[in-house]
């Protein structure tokens, strides 16, 4: 049996939890057929070991910017700085970044700046923005469309579980929304019903491992293999067939990471 192509285009595979693992991880992965992934940069001090793992890894893509939370920790980055990562041929977006008010509230206005930093790069590199949003509603979806009518640029809403005013926000914006595990928790169903509302050719598909495994793993390490039981949540919710609807998230990650999609037509 083939099994259809799905694509991870969010997770973290420098992060500790895997350790000496990554051969086996991607082997997993690939048996699921999980070919492809973007394993993302939170800090910018760990840019050269994300870098080194998306170099080492065939199907390994990889994206670097400052998250939220992190925003205050260290000088503020700068625009130059992101379209210099930029260049390299595996780099296939910015960020991710954002707005997290969930645990950093006292933060907020230096994340601000830095989000507007990361669209600023976004627009000049023409890679797509990752978008991380939590308890920030108002201001994220405020913030991505003053950017967005200065200068258009593509955008993701990573583990979107937001609620529905960000996500036809960012729909409206021509943004995607991307699914993790929590979409298959049991008292999940307003973000389903969320999901269920947004057009099929903006949805993307992500783990966020080690976080957020999906059920039946919910609890233990996420991994890049178990897209494919987001998967399977996901059509559901839009009651296609496991194939059709791999398909279709493929072919949006591929709309979306225009980098990644050229790199592996010519692979």
């Amino acid at each position: 049996m083939t099994l259809p192509e799905i694509v991870d285009s969010h997770c973290h595979l420098d992060f500790p939890d895997f350790e000496g693992e990554l051969p086996s991880i991607l082997e997993n992965a690939r048996a699921a057929g999980v070919r492809r992934m973007v394993t993302i940069c939170t800090k910018l001090q760990n840019e050269p070991k994300v870098r080194a793992i998306a170099e080492t890894y065939e199907g390994v893509f990889y994206a670097a910017g400052v998250h939220p939370m992190s925003a205050a920790e260290h000088p503020l980055v700068t625009v130059d700085q992101l379209v210099a990562l930029a260049r390299h041929p595996k780099f296939v977006g910015i960020g991710e970044t954002g707005l997290d008010y969930h645990y950093t509230a006292d933060s907020a206005e230096v994340q601000q700046t830095s989000l507007r930093l990361h669209i600023e790069a976004a627009q000049d590199t023409g890679l797509p923005l990752i978008i991380h949003a939590r308890a920030a509603d108002d201001d994220m979806a405020r913030i991505l469309a003053e950017g967005y009518r200065a200068q258009p640029y593509a955008c993701v809403m990573h583990c979107f579980s937001s609620g529905a005013g960000l996500a036809k926000a960012a729909l409206d914006l021509g943004f995607y929304l991307s699914m993790s595990g929590i979409a298959s928790f049991p008292k999940s169903q307003e973000l389903r019903d969320i999901f269920a509302a947004a057009p099929l050719d903006r949805i993307l598909l992500e783990t966020d491992s080690p976080y957020l495994a999906p059920v039946p793993h919910r609890g233990k390490r996420n991994q890049p293999a178990y897209t494919a039981f987001t998967a399977k949540t996901g059509a559901q919710i839009f009651g296609l067939s496991l194939e059709d609807f791999a398909a279709a998230t493929t072919a949006n990650f591929d709309r979306l990471f225009t980098k990644a999609a050229r790199k592996a037509q010519a692979a």
